[in-house]
């Protein structure tokens, strides 16, 4: 029988959530998922000086908003420590690892020693009798690797990989003063969890190789691995801040939908198929550990764009309105009441032309300015002579129309424009210069609905008074 699968995203919080970060969260999260297991997180924070408690929030609120929930709350590492160094017990007591009593100063000339050798360093200690040494003086413990065997771990992304452990050294578990180091923590904290498959970016390869064999001296099975190429800028330069937006967050203002960040970052480095955009459902449904490419991904704004606009098409109106809102709270700019209820009708009306919640923001702007609009130059260079006269015959046919909605708004602007007995060229950049004021608007007909028929009514009287 198998076990069931187990896998853990493990940040260390030492700043934001980084976006390779949240998709190895998801690719986590996915295959735990989709094969009715649990996702687990753990915060490895043993690095003291480096690891902030806004870091732990800003991984919080990341996972959270990206709707990345752990089935158990999270772990937090430094908390573990007496557990670690309760395994450096066992090691010392298997053979598997000894006290090394060189001073910080005699470590490093003997690793320059060795380094100008072509050799690997190795601690005079490996090699002598515990006895010799005194444990109430200061000392690290090193693991004792084995020297006679290569190392593979067979990655169910990279394939096999081998390192002969002459050339790797005998790995430091615990520091001089007693601190648990990193990659004797995530084998003792992945097995007290249970993980199964150990799922993170391709710069830990090397760690597999010294954590396996970690897991081989304390008897315990390995989980499985799977090493996933790191996301590089359109560019193929690994990511960096001069590619613009790296953190969970700095997305979420920019105004991509949780959804759509998942669809996107499941589809950067792995593929079912052609499958482009794709339900959470499907995600898991489809997620495997095959799929997952050996190249690194590129980010390309603009595909994420694209899927963000697919999604942002099927959002529920209420929820985009509120987001809008919160977007333009953020910029200074607080819709009151008023603006939120034109808000709630101009969404439905521009949704399909935006990609992102900001996008909402510019072009509801027409919606949000208050009466009397400020006609600029041209604006009110269009509403001077026969034009403006045709717009105060107009005014009257919209008062008494009874259906204010996008097809009747359209068709009576049609009939009018036929009964004037000119092309709607002569009718319509008028009629939406009085409306809008110049702003950027959707057709005339969903202007109209989005304003409703008041404001759309005072809009053009003020248009027309302005203009005597």
């Amino acid at each position: 029988m198998t076990s069931p699968v187990v896998t853990r995203f493990a940040p260390s919080p030492t700043g934001y959530l980084h976006i390779g970060g949240a998709r190895t969260a998801l690719f986590n999260y996915l295959y735990a998922k989709g094969r009715g297991g649990r996702f687990l997180l753990r915060i490895e924070d043993t690095d003291r000086e480096r690891s902030t408690e806004a870091a732990v929030k800003a991984i919080f609120d990341g996972l959270e908003w990206l709707g990345l929930t752990a089935d158990e709350p999270p772990v937090f590492q430094y908390s573990r420590a007496d557990r670690h160094r309760e395994v450096v017990a066992d090691l010392l007591a298997r053979g598997a690892a000894y006290r090394d009593y060189l001073s910080p100063e005699e470590t490093g000339a003997l690793r320059d020693a060795a380094r100008a050798e072509g050799r690997t360093f190795e601690s005079p200690w490996r090699d002598r009798d515990p006895a010799e040494g005194d444990p109430t003086l200061p000392h690290t413990v090193r693991f004792r690797r084995p020297l006679d065997t290569p190392v593979v771990v067979e990655d169910a992304v990279q394939g096999d990989v081998r390192w002969e452990s002459t050339a790797l050294d005998d790995l430091v578990l615990l520091r001089s003063d007693g601190a648990p180091t990193y990659n004797l923590a995530v084998v003792v904290d992945d097995h007290d969890m249970g993980v199964t498959h150990v799922i993170r970016g391709d710069d830990h390869l090397n760690n597999a190789a010294r954590q396996s064999l970690i897991y081989d001296a304390l008897g315990w099975a390995r989980p499985v691995f799977a090493h996933i190429p790191l996301i590089h800028g359109p560019d193929g330069a690994k990511l960096s801040k001069r590619h613009g937006a790296q953190a969970v967050h700095e997305y979420a203002e920019m105004g991509y939908l949780p959804e759509a960040m998942r669809n996107y970052l499941a589809r950067l480095g792995w593929a079912h198929g052609d499958a482009e955009l794709f339900s959470d459902e499907d995600a898991q449904a489809w997620f495997d550990l095959t799929g997952i490419g050996k190249a690194p991904a590129r980010l390309d704004f603009d595909k994420l764009a694209h899927v963000n606009a697919h999604w942002l098409r099927r959002a529920d109106d209420a929820r985009l309105v509120a987001l809008t809102c919160k977007a333009l709270a953020r910029a200074a700019q607080p819709a009151d009441t008023m603006v939120a209820t034109r808000l709630a009708a101009t969404v439905p009306m521009i949704k399909d032309r935006a990609r992102t919640v900001l996008d909402l923001v510019d072009q509801s702007a027409f919606a949000r300015a208050a009466r009397p609009l400020a006609l600029d130059e041209k604006t009110r260079g269009q509403l001077v002579g026969e034009a403006r006269d045709r717009l105060s015959r107009l005014a009257p046919v919209l008062r008494d129309l009874q259906a204010w909605e996008p097809a009747a708004l359209d068709g009576a602007l049609k009939a009018f424009a036929e009964a004037e007995g000119v092309g709607f060229g002569k009718v319509g950049p008028v009629l939406r210069a009085a409306l809008t004021g110049g702003l950027p608007s959707p057709d005339l007909g969903k202007t109209l609905c989005a304003l409703g028929r008041a404001e759309s009514l005072g809009r053009l009287d003020d248009a027309l008074q302005q203009t005597k």
